[in-house]
């Protein structure tokens, strides 16, 4: 008897292993799935963004990435698409956009990440429009405004399966 007792708890012992270490690459892996889910909505999303307020892309596809209430309240959003915006009296054809992911976390059972980044565009392509050259060169303003880089905290919301970013704050301008 003591050796079928010693038996089945050796074989606990090691169901028990055996279960801890697969429930450990399970919940890696839903992590892993996560991080890179949300890098890439980051990275599509934010330079959308960007060509939206820059280029005059069309901002319907912002909800692709953000939540509705959030690209109606976007402050950046707001101005970039309205006659007061930087951008207004360029003719931007490309932007070299950049975002680095600094901190990410979400248990793989969340619904609600958050992620600290830094974003930058450090080139900007485009000239003003023909129009207004010559007031332009008057106040040696051909080229664009440079974009203000700065470091990020989003918060991202899971709807339906699929992540997407719910507010943005401003932690910082960068140089």
């Amino acid at each position: 008897m003591s050796y079928l007792r010693r038996f089945l708890w050796y074989i606990a012992q090691r169901l028990l292993a055996v279960i801890i270490i697969f429930g450990g690459l399970i919940i890696t892996l839903y992590m892993a799935m996560n991080t890179a889910n949300i890098t890439i909505l980051l990275k599509d999303g934010m330079a959308l963004r960007a060509q939206v307020i820059m280029m005059n892309k069309d901002s319907q596809e912002l909800t692709k990435y953000f939540q509705s209430d959030f690209v109606k309240i976007d402050t950046a959003l707001n101005i970039g698409m309205s006659a007061a915006s930087p951008y207004a009296d360029y003719t931007i054809t490309g932007i070299d956009h950049r975002i680095s992911l600094e901190w990410m976390w979400c248990w793989p059972w969340d619904d609600v990440a958050r992620a600290d980044f830094v974003e930058s565009v450090p080139k900007i392509d485009g000239r003003v429009k023909p129009g207004l050259r010559a007031e332009a060169e008057a106040s040696n303003q051909i080229y664009p405004p440079a974009w203000t880089s700065a470091r990020y905290r989003a918060t991202l919301v899971r709807e339906g399966g699929r992540w997407k970013i719910a507010s943005i704050k401003q932690l910082e301008r960068l140089p």
